[in-house]
């Protein structure tokens, strides 16, 4: 009689074993979606992150064709400055997708002046899903990047023999007065590569 209600017992528990397994086996499911759903929008945001400073990068490194720096007063220095001298051209938003691209992502880049958006789509997804609403899910996330000078003219750092002389004589070496005490120079006569002296003279920097 014992063993015959233990069995009885054994055999209306067994549906709840099923349920338990399936729910626990479902919640494990869900917790690898979300896991991986996770990591997706994180590539994604890595990719803008990415783009977005690369963009930044590339205009900074790129002057306006033809611009010759031996010959800047110190108005036109003072422009070079704000980033009025920048190259236009789409170049800067190349580079994003290039960028982009290297992370497995798509980008739509925008410019307005030093500033660059960028929105990135990963190619890849979170793939077949228990979680309703995530199955062929692609990554997307948001990133803005800026061009910021940290240098300015060194009062006095800019000699120019121009005065009341009937042929100006070119200008000679710039102090650039910069963050932290530093002081940047740069020789026209010697002249130093752009993208060199702008690393020095600009930050590049995520902004929220």
């Amino acid at each position: 009689m014992t063993w015959r209600r233990f069995d009885g017992d054994r055999g209306q528990a067994f549906p709840i074993y099923v349920v338990l397994v399936a729910g626990l086996l479902f919640a494990a499911l869900a917790y690898f979606t979300i896991g991986k759903a996770a990591i997706v929008r994180s590539n994604a945001q890595g990719a803008a992150d990415a783009a977005a400073l690369a963009a930044a990068r590339e205009a900074r490194d790129a002057l306006v064709p033809g611009l010759d720096l031996a010959t800047l007063s110190p108005k036109e220095w003072e422009q070079v400055l704000l980033g009025n001298r920048f190259d236009p051209s789409g170049r800067a938003c190349a580079a994003a997708h290039d960028f982009a691209a290297m992370n497995d992502a798509t980008v739509v880049c925008n410019r307005s002046g030093t500033r660059f958006s960028v929105r990135s789509m990963t190619n890849g997804t979170v793939g077949d899903s228990v979680v309703p609403g995530t199955s062929g899910k692609h990554g997307e996330a948001y990133a803005r990047a800026e061009i910021v000078p940290r240098c300015q003219v060194k009062p006095g750092g800019l000699g120019s023999g121009g005065g009341s002389a009937p042929i100006p004589e070119p200008p000679g070496p710039i102090k650039f007065s910069c963050d932290k005490g530093v002081v940047v120079d740069y020789d026209p006569a010697q002249p130093r590569a752009w993208r060199s002296l702008a690393a020095a003279l600009f930050d590049i920097r995520l902004i929220d």
